[in-house]
């Protein structure tokens, strides 16, 4: 077929083949490099980012004050973000609200990455964040406290016994709502930021306290570092164990879970 051709148009056929070839070779080059190296880069570690705290059910910003107030003497840029309704609106609507609060955080200050602190359902709407709404190219840690990532025996049971008074953040909340389920199956800290959660093994809000243990995380229950504590769940990001333990994971060196002979210095 070839030989019939002019020499000028074998030429040039010869010529589109050879880039149709080089071409193929390109794009199977970038396949692999993106399957190799994962859809997702981690950000720089040692390049702390502005700070975002994210309040609990019921929107309280006066929770974190304390933490907010202890980042900001660390040298941290930090902010209180008022969650979408209070609190109590759709889980997913509040992560797209927070995707929205870390671009602005990263145009105002020029960061690479945000740090983000979710109290209670705020860690699970940091999870969602990260997972669906682009925050896992954006977050350099996730620091969860008290937070019911597989679900609170309380939200099942308003669900159950006076369900015109659990809204919808309060349903996503059962163990078994839709929204968990999905959030939960397959990899609970997918690639991206590093994960911690603290948690207290007497809270009687998230029931079971465990329910905060994320598979993939560095999980840190506050007796595990103080024996004897009793902080509640409403006292988690106020206690000065806590407080340190936030500061500690946000740091530059890599997130690392105390002992109990680093009690006395976090109490400080």
């Amino acid at each position: 077929m070839l030989a019939a051709l002019s020499p000028a148009r074998r030429r040039f056929l010869l010529l589109l083949l050879a880039v149709m070839v080089a071409l193929a070779l390109v794009a199977a080059v970038l396949v692999a490099d993106r399957i190799g190296s994962g859809a997702v880069r981690p950000v720089a570690q040692d390049q702390p980012g502005p700070v975002l705290l994210l309040p609990g059910y019921g929107g309280s910003t006066g929770s974190l004050s304390a933490l907010e107030e202890a980042l900001r003497a660390d040298g941290r840029e930090a902010t209180t973000l008022v969650p979408v309704g209070d609190g109590t609106a759709d889980l997913s609507v509040q992560a797209a609200a927070l995707g929205a609060a870390a671009e602005e955080a990263l145009a105002r200050t020029g960061a690479g990455s945000v740090d983000v602190v979710g109290y209670s359902a705020g860690g699970v709407v940091a999870r969602l964040w990260v997972r669906d709404y682009g925050g896992a190219s954006l977050a350099r840690r996730v620091v969860t406290l008290g937070s019911p990532q597989h679900g609170s025996g309380l939200a099942e049971l308003a669900v159950g016994t006076v369900p015109g008074r659990c809204p919808t953040a309060c349903q996503q909340l059962a163990p078994d709502s839709d929204l968990l389920r999905a959030l939960n199956a397959g990899d609970e800290t997918p690639d991206g930021p590093q994960f911690i959660s603290i948690w207290t093994a007497v809270d009687d809000v998230v029931t079971p306290p465990d329910s905060a243990r994320l598979e993939g995380a560095l999980n840190i229950p506050v007796q595990s570092v103080c024996p004897g504590s009793r902080v509640s769940h409403a006292s988690l990001p106020s206690d000065p164990v806590v407080v340190a333990l936030v500061l500690l994971q946000l740091g530059v060196d890599p997130p690392v879970a105390p002992s109990p002979q680093d009690c006395r210095r976090l109490s400080s």
